[in-house]
């Protein structure tokens, strides 16, 4: 169960980020906020969205979108993964799961005919007052940055 919903503002929260850094999302008003939800950092699948993430970086600065990562992973596993792709957008630790539950990510999931939780591959689109706007659940990796891109765009132009 998600305690967000659209066209209602996202509470505040705080986390260890890349960068030796504290990402908090109150820091961020004036910016639209594409945050993505990843269940493992160096994963296949984990890792080609945050390359199609970051290839697309420069796009998503220009509709004033900053794009952070979210997942489980401790500070260390999220900067070594951060810095073997190049990322020039913040990974946020989410150990304890707050972020995760906030924007109820957190699913059941076959893993190799285990049961588990697990973070559900999730984008979430915040405009620049802090209001949800979009949410993709159950990503599929393939042309999700791309679309993403588009409705921040539009957001941006709407604005």
């Amino acid at each position: 169960m998600s305690e967000i919903e659209i066209d209602r503002p996202v509470p505040d929260f705080e986390r260890p980020a890349t960068g030796d850094t504290a990402f908090r999302l109150a820091d961020c008003r004036g910016r639209q906020v594409l945050l993505f939800f990843y269940p493992k950092a160096n994963t296949p699948g984990c890792t080609q969205e945050g390359k199609d993430f970051r290839d697309l970086h420069d796009a998503f600065a220009a509709a004033n979108t900053l794009v952070v990562g979210v997942s489980r992973d401790g500070p260390k596993a999220q900067q070594n993964f951060s810095d073997k792709y190049d990322f020039p957008f913040l990974l946020l630790s989410d150990k304890d799961e707050g972020v995760c539950t906030l924007f109820g990510v957190i699913k059941e999931k076959n893993m190799y005919g285990r049961r588990v939780m697990g973070v559900e591959r999730s984008t979430f689109l915040i405009n620049a007052d802090g209001v949800l706007r979009r949410e993709w659940r159950g990503v599929k990796v393939k042309g999700h940055a791309e679309e993403a891109l588009a409705a921040a765009k539009a957001l941006h132009d709407g604005e």
